[in-house]
């Protein structure tokens, strides 16, 4: 890799599902870049695409087949969408871990966790089974386990929601990656639990001197967390920049919208709310996607899909008349 290429370069990255009568997009010309050492997080409604980039960049769309990806997906300076089947696994098992929402349904109910966590070591390192096993264990303490000799017998239905998702980070860290997508972490923990996991995220990647994407739609969690920020909208990304100048000041309607909507302790009790829905990737509008929902739209912004524009500061907004 270059010494002035991204870790991770995304540039036109579409995904179609492939049907009888013709395919029907839903990511359309995503594209972004992530330094070594950044979090980027990417924030949206449900349905706007966010997990689908997170299994498209990963190459775990299933089954392959059913899915027509274009454009270009750059890791460590290698395409990853022309990679064979074989290579990719080793980037999935080396350089990029994902850290999914329901560890749950991740993890083998039949296998403890011991089990499930020194099969990765094993097939990383090719090490024993007692180096293994100390290897484990080490793994569930940086991650801040309790007792990690004696959870490694656990199996997952004998642990909290919490420790599950500490498990599932285990895992990922067990294959030493340079990013970890964490594709809603903190989905169904409660408030406490949220914080800690955020907290152990953050300590980690910055520890290891991994890059991080965060997929989350919780505002309070992304600001958190995040570097920077990509807000997703019916399968195209509205708007990226800097953390900080989008909770400042946005600039596509849309990510306005959806900051109004978070609780603040300076607002009034009654939260803003969008009206309409996210739009169903078989009847999306002609121009403009948010343009349905937007009170700034006019004729114009249902002429064409508007291209994206970068402004001086680096920040992307894909909207004829940006705010900021």
């Amino acid at each position: 890799m270059a010494a002035s290429e991204p870790l991770l370069r995304v540039e036109g990255l579409g995904v179609a599902v492939r049907r009888r009568g013709g395919d029907l997009p839903i990511l359309q010309d995503v594209r972004f870049d992530l330094a070594a050492d950044e979090t980027l997080a990417i924030v949206g409604e449900s349905g706007s695409g966010k997990s689908m980039l997170a299994l498209a960049i990963t190459r775990l769309l299933d089954p392959p087949q059913a899915y027509a990806v274009t454009g270009r997906v750059r890791f460590r300076g290698e395409e990853l969408l022309a990679l064979p089947p074989a290579a990719m696994r080793r980037v999935r098992g080396g350089g990029i871990a994902v850290v999914f929402q329901e560890a749950l349904n991740a993890l083998n109910p039949v296998l403890t966790v011991g089990r499930q966590l020194e099969e990765t070591i094993r097939q990383r390192d090719g090490v024993d089974a007692a180096a293994a096993r100390r290897e484990a264990v080490r793994l569930l303490d940086e991650v801040r386990i309790p007792s990690p000799e004696r959870r490694l017998d656990d199996y997952p239905h004998q642990l909290s929601g919490g420790m599950r998702q500490r498990v599932m980070i285990a895992i990922a860290l067990a294959c030493r990656p340079a990013l970890i997508i964490a594709d809603e972490p903190t989905t169904s923990l409660d408030v406490t639990i949220q914080s800690q996991i955020l907290a152990l995220l953050r300590d980690l990647r910055r520890r290891n001197g991994m890059s991080m994407i965060f997929i989350s739609h919780n505002l309070g969690a992304v600001a958190a967390v995040a570097d920077r920020v990509a807000v997703m909208y019916a399968g195209q990304m509205a708007e990226l920049s800097a953390a900080d100048a989008l909770f400042r000041a946005p600039a596509h309607p849309y990510a306005r919208a959806l900051l109004a909507t978070t609780p603040r302790v300076d607002r009034p009790s009654v939260l803003a709310a969008i009206a309409g829905q996210v739009p169903r990737f078989d009847a999306l509008p002609p121009g403009c996607r948010f343009e349905p929902r937007c009170p700034l739209a006019d004729a114009d912004c249902r002429a064409a899909v508007p291209d994206i524009r970068v402004a001086g500061d680096g920040r992307q907004v894909r909207c004829i008349r940006p705010l900021a």
